[in-house]
């Protein structure tokens, strides 16, 4: 296939790669890093073996063209240049699967590739860019992608297959709501209480950042699942998530929330992206990844509190970043 990566920080890179290590044609769509990977291409630098790849690279989409595959691996809080970025990319047979974290993305994209052409796929994977083109892998890459508000289609098991050929582990989500609302599971807890850790203990328990608190380091996931209180709080949102899914008729099974909890015990000391997003002074994503989940689960009648708390001290700590 030709594919194109639009968003090649970490996640599109990571898949691109490999990708193109599995012999498809494949371009970046790059701004900062595309002197870099241009001249040095891409290297992931996983425990399981070093490997190097040089993709096309284009600074525009109008360079790359028709594709057939286009993955969308920006930050969400960019979403509103994918009206420019995608047109020129997608031809009758291109399908688009974006990879972002979160619920809504789909609706974003099928506004300008069309609902036909559109594709999730939610990724367990951890990953940090350690340098432009530079990738290390943590634990995990698997993928579970659907198609957008309807059944699996012949293409989805195709791309599936491609993927899965590439050396990542890819499964087709019959439902890619569900899919979503059982990485949720993992991502509020981690993502939100890693970022809030900043603010404090109480602010998270009083759902607000008291004037004058002085911000303190964020919290990967080890530090948070060694302290009593903080793993609770990661328990404690974990079933608010089930509960919201499980009231809209999705399969999400309150022992996903032991199943995640020791996973990631497995895991090395990790900081989730919004965490590092924070720390380095971006946007945070806060839209998808909370206030959605939020909305919907008052919707369905579904009390959060402790997931209203973490919203209301993520919306201030964002102000304040």
């Amino acid at each position: 296939m030709k594919i194109a990566v639009v968003g090649c920080g970490a996640l599109g890179s990571y898949y691109g790669a490999r990708l193109c290590r599995a012999g498809h044609e494949v371009h970046f769509l790059l701004r900062s890093d595309y002197e870099a990977v241009r001249q040095h291409g891409v290297w992931i630098e996983s425990p399981e073996g070093h490997f190097h790849v040089q993709p096309f690279c284009a600074r525009a989409p109008q360079e790359i063209g028709h594709s057939d595959l286009v993955l969308i691996a920006l930050k969400t809080t960019a979403n509103r240049v994918l009206p420019q970025l995608l047109p020129p990319l997608i031809a009758p047979q291109t399908a688009v699967l974006t990879l972002q974290n979160g619920l809504g993305n789909e609706s974003v994209v099928a506004a300008t590739a069309g609902a036909e052409k559109t594709m999730g796929g939610v990724c367990y994977v951890c990953l940090n860019r350690i340098a432009p083109g530079r990738v290390l892998p943590l634990a995990g890459g698997a993928i579970v992608l659907g198609e957008y508000d309807r059944l699996p289609q012949a293409r989805t098991s195709q791309i599936c297959q491609a993927i899965a050929d590439s050396g990542v582990t890819c499964k087709v989500a019959e439902n890619l709501t569900q899919a979503r609302w059982k990485k949720l599971v993992w991502n509020i807890p981690f993502n939100g209480l890693g970022v809030a850790g900043a603010a404090g203990l109480d602010a998270v328990l009083q759902g607000r950042i008291q004037p004058g608190t002085a911000l303190q380091g964020c919290l990967p996931t080890d530090v948070l699942l060694a302290h009593p209180v903080w793993e609770k709080l990661v328990r404690e949102l974990m079933m608010e998530v089930i509960a919201a899914g499980r009231a809209q008729g999705l399969d999400v099974p309150e022992a996903d929330a032991d199943h995640q909890i020791e996973r990631t015990r497995q895991m090395t000391a990790y900081k989730a992206s919004t965490v590092l997003d924070f720390e380095n002074g971006r946007e945070l994503e806060l839209e998808g990844l909370f206030l959605e989940p939020l909305r919907q689960a008052r919707q369905a009648g579904v009390p959060c509190p402790r997931l209203e708390a973490l919203c209301a001290v993520l919306t201030q700590m964002a102000g304040k970043s």
